[in-house]
């Protein structure tokens, strides 16, 4: 994942800095607690193809 890309890219539903994990290839947002497909190296920032995150949060 470019590094540019990287610090420029956001959450399309929070605005939130996305992290990469590059063993799942996903960006992740800790906000929202959801893990965007990277595909071929183009993230997809579309939050139907977006994956729930899991997390011991509890409210």
């Amino acid at each position: 994942m470019d590094n540019y890309l990287l610090k420029t890219i956001t959450c399309p539903i929070c605005n939130n800095k996305l992290n990469y994990d590059s063993n799942l290839k996903e960006l992740i947002c800790n906000i929202d607690f959801l893990a965007y497909p990277v595909k071929n190296g183009i993230p997809i920032l579309i939050d139907t193809k977006a994956r729930k995150i899991l997390t011991d949060h509890k409210e």
